[in-house]
């Protein structure tokens, strides 16, 4: 198994470095297609060397992008979030050399807590075009997971995820329909995955489908991958992320920039999701969502229970992969002092100590305070319901661990905030019609 998880990775490597040298939306895909495999390919290959397939896989995307130098647009636009990114890089290459964990574990952590965040920097040179490319792969990705997902649903998750340690995580979430149905995972490592990528392909999806002038086989299309999107998240059975669906269906319903019929027909689209859920026993584990002794139950021992006592215990961390990032089964014996909460910002601060999580608050607040998703573009609507998105992601992460290391959903996320963090490139800026006949128009970045 060793030589064919070596193989992958080389064969990851080698394909999201051509596709990234050819384009960046195509390098793109290539990488997002490998993260929508990556759960069950390594499942099915059992080896230290098939954890290690997406990273192969964004590290050829990093190298082809290496190669390509920032124009000075991009350099002006992106100057703010470059100042954030590498203090939230730097920081935890300082703490990985120091002596808390062992140099495998800590550069599994270091992995974890920054590698996928230059994508934010690569959203900056993505153009209209592009985007609209990402929505179409993204619409056939999520079909192409739901075939999984439903095979799964009928013919059972056994017969695709083999029992081993990599799978550890499915088994344990058999607790649908009073206990006698598992969380469906689909192509991913486990349901949280799966649910947490199509959430984070709803603001993208919502915002081209809601684009005027779209021809009928594009739009259909759209609403096809819309429709994957909604139904994987209802099989994955995930209460936080119909949290994050709802909230982005709200804000979708809310949008000014939105025809009344696209309201209309987005309004029928979720009416139709939940009749379907509450029809049918196994799509409603997120109705315990009612229940507020369970709720506020979880929220005080995710957030509460330990995060004060850590934080006096641990001012400067336990080291990288030491509070929470996850390790693989091969390395967990290595840990030194293995301590973990239920937490992103409580992962960080064990991991990264208090300055490490008073670097994210303040990155947080920044993006929460300084954002240009409305800065007026032809994608808008995409943009704004991206912010949506992150934002939630950043609240629901208190309640749970993954923001940081989720295959494929956070490079999703990751590339969708730097995104709204800067303005909108000149070919994205909407150019509004002059009152008058003139040879002048006017654009808005």
């Amino acid at each position: 198994m060793n030589v064919i998880a070596i193989f992958v990775c080389v064969l990851a490597f080698a394909a999201s470095l051509w596709a990234a040298r050819r384009s960046l939306v195509s390098g793109l895909v290539v990488v997002l297609a490998t993260g929508y495999l990556f759960g069950i390919v390594r499942a099915n290959i059992i080896s230290p060397f098939s954890h290690f397939i997406f990273d192969a896989s964004l590290a050829g995307f990093y190298c082809a992008q290496w190669s390509t130098g920032m124009t000075a647009d991009t350099k002006r636009r992106s100057s703010a979030i470059r100042g954030w990114l590498i203090a939230l890089i730097v920081w935890p290459a300082l703490i990985c050399l120091l002596p808390f964990q062992t140099l495998m574990v800590s550069l599994v952590g270091l992995r974890g807590n920054i590698f996928f965040l230059p994508l934010c920097l690569v959203a900056v040179r993505m153009k209209s075009r592009d985007w609209s490319s990402l929505s179409l792969a993204f619409a056939a990705l999520n079909l192409f997971a739901l075939s999984f997902a439903a095979a799964e649903y009928f013919l059972g998750v056994e017969r695709f995820f083999p029992v081993s340690p990599v799978t550890a995580i499915i088994y344990a979430s058999r607790d649908v329909a009073g206990f006698e149905y598992f969380r469906i995972p689909g192509t991913f490592s486990n349901a949280h995955s799966y649910a947490g990528t199509m959430v984070a392909t709803l603001p993208l999806l919502i915002g081209a489908w809601s684009q005027p002038g779209l021809s009928a086989a594009r739009k259909y299309f759209l609403s096809a991958g819309l429709t994957a999107a909604i139904l994987g998240i209802l099989v994955a059975n995930t209460r936080v992320n119909v949290v994050a669906t709802a909230a982005i269906a709200l804000a979708a319903l809310l949008q000014g920039k939105m025809s009344p019929r696209m309201r209309l027909v987005l309004c029928g689209a979720i009416v139709a999701a939940a009749v379907l859920a509450l029809s049918n026993e196994r799509l409603q584990r997120f109705t315990s969502l009612s229940d507020s002794e369970a709720v506020a139950g979880r929220i005080q021992g995710s957030v509460n229970r330990t995060f004060f006592e850590v934080m006096v215990e641990y001012p400067m961390g336990n080291g990288l992969g030491g509070g929470g990032t996850s390790i693989p089964s091969f390395l967990e014996g290595q840990v030194v002092k293995p301590i973990a909460i239920e937490s992103e910002y409580g992962r960080i601060l064990l991991e990264q100590g208090i300055i490490g999580l008073l670097f994210w608050i303040g990155f947080i607040f920044w993006f929460l305070t300084c954002s240009r998703a409305s800065a007026r573009s032809e994608w808008i609507v995409a943009r704004r319901l991206t912010w949506v998105g992150c934002a939630v992601s950043f609240g629901l992460s208190a309640l749970g661990t993954g923001m940081l290391t989720s295959i494929p959903s956070t490079a999703l996320m990751l590339l969708g905030l730097g995104w709204v963090m800067v303005p909108p490139s000149e070919d994205q800026a909407v150019r509004l019609r002059p009152t008058v006949p003139t040879d002048r128009v006017e654009v808005y970045a």
